[in-house]
């Protein structure tokens, strides 16, 4: 079902400080919609909101709150927070996008970091889903959209690149909102939802990921706590690879880390905004599924091609990267 226009609307949107979260926001609000963002930083939160208000037309009220997806106690407050200050017995859209990355190893990678991962990309989503739906429902024009990855339906990053926290999150959210499809359509036929699955998006998630498990942007890092991001086996191959150079120090370890959180937002082929664009033109459209980016597109027809092979990479990616693919994802 086609939504005509975002104006007049009320919509909830998690992960709101920074990177997707913080464009839906903007360009929400920009498009006549009332927004409730929240996030982890209640700092970056604010500045989303001080954007998107300088941009929104008359009557479009945007609010900042602090909320851990993670934590349930925290969704039903930012839910209460919203009808308070909104003054509105419903929400229109929900877009459960707060998500990071890490635990990375279910072998190598310390428990707490792997669950801490697992419950921001997966509960988090559900969280919001219970807190949320009887509001949708009292839309009677409701849309969940829940953001799942490229690695909801691809559990790699690569040789070498385990990703198993996140993509069990991501397989989760995509098989729980598939789920809902028919699930709505039988019981709540008010709400429809949208998944969302994006390829490289230039976002502030490194750092983000980092903050998310307590621990502080990468220029702001012990001596310890880089060594412990970037192990020595991992130092090793950088090393080989002339990324880093022979003997690296802690402080070698923290540039690398910057440059790489600025690498992924600032050379990624989709920015943030374009991603947000793609997501509202989807909702618009009626569209269940939302692919975003090239990468993402030919990964998910690969991966359906070629089942069997979404894990021999020289087969999968045959003809596409010389070195057999090394480089996707």
């Amino acid at each position: 079902m086609a939504m005509d226009s975002f104006t007049g609307k009320l919509a909830a949107v998690t992960g709101g400080g920074s990177g997707m979260g913080r464009e839906l926001t903007r360009q929400l609000a920009e498009q006549g919609c009332s927004v409730a963002a929240c996030d982890l930083n209640p700092d970056t939160v604010a500045e989303t909101v001080a954007l998107a208000e300088a941009q929104a037309p008359s009557g479009v009220r945007v609010t900042g709150h602090a909320c851990d997806v993670a934590e349930e106690a925290q969704v039903l407050r930012f839910r209460d927070e919203l009808l308070a200050q909104h003054a509105s017995d419903h929400v229109d859209l929900v877009f459960s996008n707060a998500g990071a990355g890490g635990g990375d190893s279910f072998v190598r990678s310390r428990r707490e970091e792997w669950e801490r991962v697992f419950a921001i990309d997966w509960w988090g989503v559900y969280y919001c889903a219970r807190a949320f739906l009887p509001l949708l429902i009292a839309s009677g024009d409701g849309v969940l959209v829940n953001t799942s990855s490229v690695n909801g339906f691809w559990a790699s990053l690569g040789p070498g690149v385990p990703q198993s926290a996140y993509s069990t999150a991501k397989f989760a959210v995509r098989g729980f909102t598939e789920a809902l499809i028919e699930d709505l359509r039988s019981n709540a036929p008010q709400v429809r939802v949208a998944l969302v699955l994006p390829g490289h998006v230039g976002t502030d998630i490194v750092t983000n990921s980092l903050m998310a498990r307590g621990l502080p942007a990468p220029e702001r890092m012990s001596d310890a706590q880089a060594e412990e991001i970037v192990p020595l086996r991992a130092r090793n191959m950088l090393i080989r690879a002339g990324v880093l150079p022979e003997g690296a120090t802690a402080e070698h370890l923290r540039q690398f880390l910057v440059r790489g959180n600025a690498d992924f937002r600032d050379k990624a082929p989709v920015s943030a905004a374009q991603a947000a664009t793609i997501i509202l033109d989807g909702i618009r459209a009626g569209a269940w599924r939302i692919l975003i980016g090239e990468d993402a597109k030919m990964i998910d027809a690969r991966v359906r091609a070629k089942p069997e092979a979404s894990y021999d990479y020289a087969e999968l990616f045959a003809g596409l990267v010389p070195d057999g693919g090394d480089q996707a994802g």
